[in-house]
């Protein structure tokens, strides 16, 4: 499984920006996915959740109400809508997903939010 992420960036409080995780090497329908974040210092945190069909999302308690995960089985995509973007929300942004007893994640991408 390899996963490549984009879409990262630097933008001022408030603002919005979308993250996008492009999946291959195996079918991307049935993976479940998932995106975490490291801010600088800290520990890797989990940010949303969903399940390979869709029917499941769940939201870090930090993002509830300002981002949106989704995904596009069609294109092999999932992405990150964050809107509402604090100077807290800034990290590294990895997607991540589980096949068998094996996890995989992209390099990341740098998410900047200032104030």
């Amino acid at each position: 499984v390899q996963l490549v992420e984009s879409g990262g960036g630097s933008v001022q409080a408030g603002h919005s920006l979308t993250l996008s995780c492009t999946a291959s090497g195996v079918p991307f329908s049935s993976l479940d996915m998932r995106w975490y974040r490291q801010p600088p210092g800290k520990d890797r945190e989990l940010v949303a959740i969903i399940t390979s069909n869709g029917a499941y999302i769940d939201y870090a308690d930090a993002v509830k109400g300002r981002f949106t995960i989704s995904r596009d089985n069609n294109s092999n995509r999932v992405y990150l809508q964050m809107d509402s973007l604090e100077p807290a929300d800034s990290a590294v942004y990895y997607c991540c997903t589980k096949r068998f007893f094996s996890e995989y994640w992209g390099p990341g991408t740098q998410v900047t939010v200032s104030s």
